[in-house]
């Protein structure tokens, strides 16, 4: 209690009591003395007038404690100062004080109980104020000697600890933003190292980060940065993905995507490279075919630079554009390829990612689904820009002037590039099917027009030599049918290709050169390595074959009969001959003049031209579809003319030949015409035969091809109307060809080679016809139908013309006439010898056999040429000898017997000389003589049954074998009935 005493006293603080005196002034007035007080509770005073004394109070005076009353009432004196009435207004206000300090001390008195009380809690709250006071005042003191002995210390370190914290932290900002602003350089450094998701990635991160330190004032210009940073990333990426457009590599395309992917914008990459590769498509093209026209030029002109593609292509020159066409197709091919690989690219990931996962966003499905539509879509875009870029191209050049193989290569490049298309998203390629027909029906229609006039040159200039080629030659040995090598299976227009690859399970052009190489190279080079080797330097073998060949055929004198029936009955045409040896020739019989050469094929330089040329044709139908009909119809117009050609040089001829107007009294063939001499002979042989098939298709060739009214020589000046160009004058035979000579059995060497080539020829068409088959549309097969089995199958019918006019003249038949009309035939008696016309006429025949020998020293002459040639002479000598027995006047029977006799000897002696069984025409003799001993009703019948003989050759069975024996009038009846059978042919 002291201590709070002191503690009081020490502050100056003062008892209640105390502290009332020192109240101001104006309190002093509100709170009266004790005294006052005491005197103002005795003054007697009525309530109600104490009261009406405070409601007389202005209320001014209750307003607040800041009023200042005095300064109130001197406001209120008036100007003049009346000492009474101021004196009366100071007693009120006297009154009012009193009655107002009244009140406030029975206020207080009233109170006093509860004033007391609180004034003592204020006086114990004092002590307590002041002991608190002292406490506090030991506890600074103590508290300040902690401090300088603990605590500052103390507090210190911590406060610098903080500081540290807090140092080290913006240490670790500072040099993330100084790494921040470094990164532009280590971005670029992956630029250039191509890693796109990496600078994006890194790029991302620092923005992420610059994020966090946006408080920063320098972090506001380094955001600035890193946005431009990424616009330049992005560009870059799309210079990067333009790239993939030519040379597509699957590293480089996966750090794009991903790059595009941590854009977020995949479809916009997706739309992106597709503008890219249209771009590039216009950009190849235009680079390939600008470099050609600037070499080509040889000026540093720039005019060319601002042409349009389509301008550019019309100033490429005829030697540059083939390889501008093959850089052209290769340049186009790596955007294609590069477009597929992409595609690859993007299957192989929708396969990896083909089983959704739960962390797969919708965003994610639907931009795999928009890359699969747009590719899909973008397929046909790009092949469509690809086919009209080469379109002008092939149409901004005229073609019909090219050479042929050089166009030939323009088609195999294009059908190449179609087949491409086919591959690449299953295009027909209509618009490179179209562009390319139009140039080849202008081209082909010129080249077929030169090609027609230059074989009409070489038949004219030919001189029918046999052209030696190997005894193993085929047509596929040529360049012209290389092409079928790589199409033994049926041929296939370009949209049916790319089926046909997968069916055969071959690869397709993609899997071929998915890595390297190329389509449109290699492709050309293969044929220039590659050579024919169809020639023979003199059409054998070996020339110890050609010496053995002739010894062993001059040597062969005697042939076994069982050898001679072996090979009658063993007829099996021309089969080539690997090898001939001594034992094969000698059991070969004498009619087989092809023994001193091998079975090479017999066919000229003309022949093999028009080969050459049907190669040539076929190699268009096989790359261009569209005008194959076109084509087929040329190449049977080659077979036509060639046909035509060798019928009119040796089916022709002033002596009896063929005439298409003149049936013979067989009824069922054309024969010869009538002549001065004996004219029976040749009109009732029906040797020269043409049949009707084949003297319509001449008549048809004649009608459709052959310009009858334009010479040789000035057909190249003649101008024909528009019909006549489809037609070709008819050929002249050379005049180096003589027919005439008869020790070459009248040109028998050139005839066996023209025709023998002409059905070589044919067997050739023969064999290309199935493959000429699935080229013809299917409209238009019945035309090839009919080509074949109107004039082709006719080719070897013209043996029989052309040959029986060597026949004709090889034999003197007028001679055997004239030695057989000098033999009596009415002899009594029966002769055992034979007359001389028989031995005369088997000279003729030896001497005929000498000259078929050797001519087959120079030409082979095959069995089927042989067995016409001695089939028309034998037919012919036959004919001969009945027509002989026919102008006899009188005959015996002895003298019957006589001609029997004769016939069989030349029967027995023809049959050394040649393997022909049986003989032609054996019966038509036989049974003319046997006719002598028929009855009259026989001979009736006999010349009703027998309308193969004339009517002289009746006539004189009538009148010379039958007179004797019947009366005038049945031997009129007979004439009659001969003459009703003759009468319907004339």
């Amino acid at each position: 209690m002291q201590k709070i005493k002191s503690l009081m006293a020490r502050q100056g603080l003062k008892s209640p009591q105390e502290s009332i005196t020192d109240l101001s002034p104006v309190e002093n007035l509100r709170i009266p003395s004790k005294e006052e007080l005491r005197e103002l509770r005795e003054q007697p005073m009525d309530p109600l007038a104490e009261q009406e004394i405070i409601e007389s109070i202005e209320e001014v005076y209750f307003s607040n404690d800041s009023f200042d009353m005095v300064q109130h009432e001197l406001e209120k004196l008036p100007a003049e100062l009346n000492l009474l009435e101021l004196e009366e207004y100071k007693e009120r206000l006297k009154k009012q004080q009193a009655a107002v300090s009244k009140k406030v001390a029975d206020l207080i008195l009233e109170k006093q109980p509860s004033y007391v009380k609180e004034l003592e809690r204020v006086t114990a709250l004092q002590t307590n104020l002041q002991l608190a006071a002292v406490i506090c005042t030991n506890a600074r003191r103590q508290l300040s000697v902690s401090k300088e002995g603990f605590t500052e210390a103390s507090l210190g370190l911590l406060a610098n600890q903080r500081r540290r914290q807090l140092l080290t932290g913006l240490l670790k900002s500072l040099r993330t933003i100084k790494t921040l602003q470094r990164t532009d350089v280590r971005l670029s450094e992956m630029l250039e190292e191509e890693d796109y998701p990496g600078a994006i990635q890194l790029c991302l991160e620092c923005q992420k980060a610059a994020s966090t330190f946006k408080h920063y004032s320098c972090i506001s210009e380094l955001n600035s940065k890193l946005q431009d940073t990424l616009e330049q990333i992005e560009e870059q990426l799309d210079v990067a993905l333009s790239k993939t457009c030519k040379h597509f590599d699957v590293a480089h395309y996966t750090k794009v995507q991903l790059a595009y992917t941590l854009l977020g914008k995949t479809q916009t990459a997706m739309d992106q490279l597709h503008m890219h590769f249209t771009q590039a498509i216009h950009n190849t093209v235009f680079q390939v075919v600008l470099g050609y026209v600037e070499l080509c030029a040889g000026n540093a002109d720039t005019k060319f630079q601002k042409m349009q593609y389509k301008d550019l292509c019309t100033h490429i020159t005829l030697d540059s554009y083939i390889p501008c066409l093959t850089d052209l197709c290769k340049a186009l091919w790596e955007v294609m390829l590069s477009y597929h690989r992409t595609i690859q690219w993007h299957e192989e990931q929708d396969q990896q990612a083909s089983t959704p996962t739960a962390d797969e966003s919708d965003d994610l499905v639907v931009d795999r689904s928009y890359v699969k539509k747009k590719l899909e879509h973008g397929l046909t875009r790009i092949w469509q820009d690809v086919q009209l870029k080469v379109k002008a191209y092939i149409l901004g050049t005229d073609m019909s002037n090219f050479k042929y193989d050089d166009f030939i290569v323009v088609l195999d490049v294009i059908s190449r590039l179609m087949q491409v298309g086919v591959e690449f998203c299953g295009s027909k390629s209509e618009v490179l099917q179209e562009s390319i027909k139009r140039q080849s029906v202008n081209y082909f229609k010129n080249y077929h027009r030169a090609r027609l006039e230059e074989l009409r040159m070489f038949l004219e200039n030919e001189t029918w030599e046999l052209c030696p080629v190997k005894s193993n030659f085929n047509i596929s040995q040529l360049h012209e049918f290389k092409f079928m090598d790589h199409c033994r299976s049926p041929s296939l227009s370009p949209s049916r290709q790319g089926a046909s690859i997968l069916i055969l399970g071959e690869l397709s052009l993609f899997q071929q050169y998915l890595q390297d190489g190329n389509p449109f190279e290699m492709h050309f080079e293969q044929k220039e390595e590659e050579a024919e080797d169809v020639l023979a330097s003199n059409g054998y073998e070996s020339d110890e074959l050609e010496k053995s060949a002739y010894q062993d055929y001059d040597s062969d004198s005697d042939v076994p009969e069982e050898l001679k029936q072996d090979f009658v009955d063993e007829q099996t045409g021309d089969v080539p001959l690997k090898s001939v040896s001594r034992e094969t020739i000698r059991s070969k019989k004498r009619s087989d003049y092809n023994l001193n050469k091998t079975d090479a094929p017999i066919l000229t330089n003309t022949t093999l031209n028009v080969i050459r040329l049907v190669g040539k044709y076929m190699q268009m139908m096989n790359i261009l579809k569209p005008i194959a009909f076109d084509v087929i119809h040329c190449v049977s117009q080659l077979f036509d003319y060639y046909l035509f050609a060798v019928y009119t040089f040796f089916g022709r001829n002033d002596m009896p030949v063929p005439s298409p107007s003149m049936p013979t009294h067989g009824g069922r063939e054309s024969g010869p015409a009538r002549v001065v001499g004996p004219a029976c002979l040749y009109e009732s042989s029906g040797l020269g035969l043409i049949s009707s098939r084949l003297r319509t298709t001449l008549n048809r060739i004649q009608e459709s091809l052959i310009d009858m009214e334009s010479g040789g020589e000035s057909a190249g000046l003649h101008i024909p109307t528009e019909e006549k160009k489809e037609k070709v004058p008819s050929p002249h035979l050379s005049q180096m060809v003589v027919l005439t000579n008869g020790g070459t059995l009248y040109g028998l060497a050139q005839r066996v080679v023209a025709t023998e080539s002409l059905v070589f020829l044919a067997e050739q068409f023969e064999a290309l016809q199935s493959q000429l088959d699935t080229m013809m549309p299917a409209a238009k097969k019945p035309f090839l139908q009919q080509f074949y089995s109107q004039t082709v199958s006719t080719a070897s019918e013209l043996r029989k013309p052309i040959y029986w006019i060597v026949a004709a003249k090889a034999i003197d038949y007028e001679q055997m006439l004239l030695l057989m009309s000098g033999v009596k035939w009415d002899i009594r008696e029966i002769m055992s010898q034979h007359n001389i016309y028989v031995d005369v006429l088997l000279q003729e025949f030896e001497m005929f056999n000498q000259r078929l020998a050797e001519v087959s020293r120079h030409v082979r002459i095959p069995l089927p040429v042989s067995n016409v040639l001695w089939e028309h002479c034998i037919r012919l000598a036959n004919r001969t000898l009945v027509e002989g027995y026919a102008n006899v006047k009188k005959c015996s029977n002895e003298g019957r017997a006589l001609m029997q006799l004769d016939f069989q000897q030349f029967l027995m002696k023809l049959e050394k000389l040649t393997d022909l069984r049986p003989v032609p025409d054996k019966e038509f003799v036989e049974t003319y003589i046997k006719a002598y001993y028929l009855t009259e009703n026989d001979m009736e019948q006999f010349i009703k049954n027998h309308r193969e003989y004339s009517m002289k050759q009746l006539a004189n069975l009538v009148n010379v074998c039958l007179g004797s024996h019947i009366n005038k009038k049945a031997r009129q009846k007979l004439l009659a009935a001969i003459d009703d059978i003759d009468r319907p042919k004339r």
